[in-house]
């Protein structure tokens, strides 16, 4: 489990480049790189406000080891007040 203060998703990763997904640490954040098609999976489920998992890893290993979890929480319309 990871605590950042910010998130950046960048759409785009190549299907060529053998990842499903990557994310790294960046000073106090989290980039997610995806690609343009997981990219519009995310926009639909921010959209329906829908719970969204990315998967992290090459694509022909079994061994994935990393999951980006988007959770939405009850009382969200609380969260940003002000």
């Amino acid at each position: 489990v990871t605590g950042a203060s910010f998130v950046v998703f960048n759409g785009a990763l190549k299907s060529s480049s053998g990842f499903l997904a990557k994310s790294s640490i960046v000073e106090d954040g989290l980039m997610v790189q995806i690609t343009r098609e997981t990219m519009e999976g995310l926009r639909q489920a921010l959209r329906d406000k829908k719970d969204f998992r990315i998967t992290c890893g090459q694509v022909d290993t079994g061994d994935v080891k990393e999951y980006v979890d988007i959770c939405w929480v009850e009382n969200e319309e609380k969260t940003n007040e002000g």
